[in-house]
């Protein structure tokens, strides 16, 4: 179905003549009933009845006239809206992440960004991030924020590193481990633990987790299907998490305590070409900036 299928139905309906409707379109009158029979044959349905004297719509043609209606109005309604876009440039930007949350440190980045480009239009695109090395194959997005994936077999893109992320036990304020100055795995393996999908985390991340959890009893695991969720459970005091500590920053009832022995995690940018891209180029710029001057803790 196309709009020009409908504008013929409609005109045909409107002047209940194949002739007048063909001269109001400026068209072949062979051209309109083609135009009439594909719509039909897509439908499935008879919209015209019609014989050498008259022509009237069919039940499911005057069923189907008010939907033909508003769908023509709905597209002259896009068309002219991009017709008329103003004169300053629209320039749409994307960024995948696998968890939003990391993307509030992009916050202020984002702020500078529109100062130098005012027709930015950032769009923040929450997938798996296995399915961002795709979308940065196809250019389907300009940049995937997240950590770097260590099995080069997964990564289409190049990477630049923005900060190292310690590794932190998330718990409630109330919890006993909340006033540790540290935490090991061993004292993990005495706690609750709350999972989520080890696709959803850096591969460093999902082989701690299943160094904790080895051996344990089911009663003592709780399992989430995303990062946000994990981050719910702990604050309620069902157990607790391990994440790389830029999880915690806009958490203030959950505690982040350093998991000691291990080693901090590469969180950064990848993207697929800086050639032609200015405002990626920027977005880089500023965001090693802003992450070089930014303290986690």
């Amino acid at each position: 179905m196309n709009t020009f299928q409908l504008s013929c139905f409609l005109a045909v309906a409107e002047n209940l003549n194949f002739a007048r409707a063909a001269k109001e379109l400026n068209i072949s009158q062979p051209a309109v009933t083609h135009q009439i029979r594909s719509l039909e044959e897509e439908l499935n349905v008879k919209l015209f009845r019609r014989n050498t004297r008259l022509v009237e719509l069919t039940y499911f043609g005057n069923l189907f006239l008010n939907d033909a209606r508003e769908i023509l109005t709905l597209a002259d309604r896009a068309k002219k809206r991009l017709e008329n876009l103003p004169e300053q440039e629209i320039l749409p930007f994307s960024i995948g992440c696998g968890s939003a949350i990391p993307m509030f440190l992009f916050a202020s980045v984002l702020r500078e960004m529109a100062r130098i480009y005012p027709g930015l239009r950032p769009q923040i695109c929450t997938i798996p991030f296995a399915s961002m090395f795709r979308l940065l194959d196809d250019e389907a997005i300009d940049a995937a924020a997240g950590f770097e994936e260590t099995d080069s077999r997964k990564v289409r893109g190049t990477y630049r590193e923005l900060k190292k992320i310690p590794v932190v036990c998330l718990c409630a304020k109330d919890s006993p481990l909340a006033g540790h100055g540290a935490v090991s795995l061993a004292d993990l393996r005495e706690e609750k633990i709350v999972l989520t999908r080890p696709l959803l985390l850096p591969n460093q991340i999902a082989r701690l987790q299943n160094r904790v959890i080895e051996g344990r009893s089911p009663s003592d695991l709780y399992f989430c299907e995303s990062v946000e969720s994990c981050m719910i459970l702990a604050k309620a005091g069902m157990g607790v998490t391990i994440l790389p500590e830029i999880f915690a920053l806009r958490e203030e009832p959950l505690a982040a305590i350093p998991v000691s022995g291990t080693a901090p995690i590469s969180f950064g940018l990848y993207y697929k070409t800086l050639q032609s891209n200015g405002p990626l180029k920027d977005f880089i710029r500023l965001s090693k900036e802003h992450f070089q001057n930014f303290a986690l803790s």
